[in-house]
């Protein structure tokens, strides 16, 4: 009987989790992730089918990942201040941190969906990719930006100012991967594009290199932003 309890009290929480989630302006963030990646599907079929790749098909697939995390993770907190559910939430010890995690892997499992599907409807229209390798590539970039708006909302504690640093820090890394484009150091670093000048085996060690290294980033920015939010007076 405990143990059917707990599981009816998980799938409750999972379930207001995601109506949290899905609240608010996420709609719009998804639909324009839609339109985007539509629109690249419309030129690629309009265009001769020789001139996308696999590599391409990554490139344009970032934008509308980003599209779809940036909301849920950004606005995480500001969704509970707004609706005056901050007082409930870091009343009871230690609750909030499940609660965020929670709401922070739906969004991660929700954005791995939508990508699959996207991957996978591009096989059909378009062009054949690996599916799963695309879509596990591009959670690294993801993954990290991800951890990173989640701890610029726990810093700022206002998701509109978290969203403007993440703008810019986003527009800043988008502008210098192409002076770092084959580097470890860049974030959207694209796998699937082999670099001429470059042997087989270095690229593979570039790719490891910056894989582990947005990990390390993810993990660190998600432990510095639980410890945010352990200090309840900052965000009541």
């Amino acid at each position: 009987m405990k143990h059917l309890n707990r599981i009816k009290l998980g799938f409750d929480m999972v379930r207001y989790n995601l109506k949290i989630v899905f609240a608010n302006k996420f709609v719009y963030f998804l639909i324009a992730a839609l339109a985007f990646y539509l629109l690249v599907i419309a030129i690629a079929l309009f265009s001769s089918s020789a001139s996308m790749n696999t590599g391409d098909m990554y490139s344009a697939l970032i934008l509308p990942g980003i599209l779809i995390i940036f909301y849920p993770v950004i606005f995480n907190i500001q969704n509970d201040k707004d609706a005056r559910m901050l007082e409930i939430i870091f009343g009871v010890p230690n609750y909030r941190f499940k609660v965020y995690l929670v709401r922070f892997l739906i969004s991660i499992l929700i954005l791995v969906v939508l990508l699959f599907f996207m991957g996978s409807f591009t096989v059909f229209a378009v062009l054949r990719i690996p599916v799963l390798k695309m879509v596990y590539q591009l959670m690294f970039p993801l993954l990290f930006l991800a951890s990173l708006g989640f701890l610029m909302a726990s810093l700022t504690r206002n998701a509109s100012a978290a969203a403007v640093i993440m703008i810019v820090i986003g527009l800043f890394f988008w502008i210098m991967s192409e002076a770092v484009e084959h580097s470890k150091w860049n974030i959207f670093l694209n796998p699937f594009t082999v670099p001429n000048d470059m042997s087989l085996t270095v690229w593979k060690n570039v790719i490891y290199q910056n894989r582990l290294m947005l990990v390390v980033g993810s993990v660190v920015s998600m432990l510095w932003s639980l410890i945010n939010l352990q200090r309840r007076e900052k965000f009541i």
